[in-house]
């Protein structure tokens, strides 16, 4: 879709014409699932974070400025949405002391072994808080800080919540290799 049709299709959509904004959705829904995968544990999860998201986009679509990345402003908008999502139904976060992280090795070399779907299905696996400091810092590009304050958790939390995620991920991505390796 070019810029000025995606134009067109926002301001029909600021009009809250129901046909541009069917096509707007269809149009970013691969996307917009792709993001919320990546902090939802299955694809039922994923979907309700993404149609919150849209609603928030529809609702919100007044503030959206033409001269950024309508790309950009969607991802901030799932992301957000997923942090609302972990915060409504996260009632027993997981808090673990800095002491008790480690240092993980990784050899990359195993990681070229695995596709984007192995690799995403195995992020899924991880507990919701493990999941969510790992998605926010490594690919969002979250600092701790800023992680902790979306969270309402400790700057130490959340670097230990990632100590694990990436300790956990290690463990089944050997798992998962070692499997690969054994079946063929």
């Amino acid at each position: 879709m070019t810029k000025e049709a995606l134009t067109e299709l926002i301001k029909a959509c600021k009009q809250n014409d129901p046909s541009s904004q069917k096509a707007l959705y269809r149009h970013f829904y691969n996307y917009g699932m792709t993001i919320c995968s990546r902090y939802a544990q299955n694809r039922e999860e994923a979907k309700e974070i993404m149609n919150d998201g849209f609603v928030k986009i529809f609702t919100k679509l007044d503030q959206y400025n033409f001269s950024l990345s309508f790309k950009a402003w969607l991802n901030k908008i799932m992301v957000n949405t997923a942090i609302d999502h972990y915060r409504k139904y996260q009632s027993n976060p997981k808090t673990v002391d800095l002491i008790h992280a480690q240092h993980i090795e990784t050899d990359h070399s195993i990681l070229n072994n695995l596709s984007a779907k192995e690799i995403m299905a195995l992020v899924q696996k991880l507990s919701p808080s493990y999941r969510m400091a790992f998605n926010l810092h490594v690919v969002e590009g979250y600092k701790h800080h800023e992680i902790a304050e979306k969270l309402g958790i400790s700057s130490g939390t959340s670097k230990s919540n990632l100590a694990k995620a990436r300790l956990k991920l290690k463990v089944m991505i050997q798992a998962l290799n070692q499997k690969k390796t054994k079946y063929g």
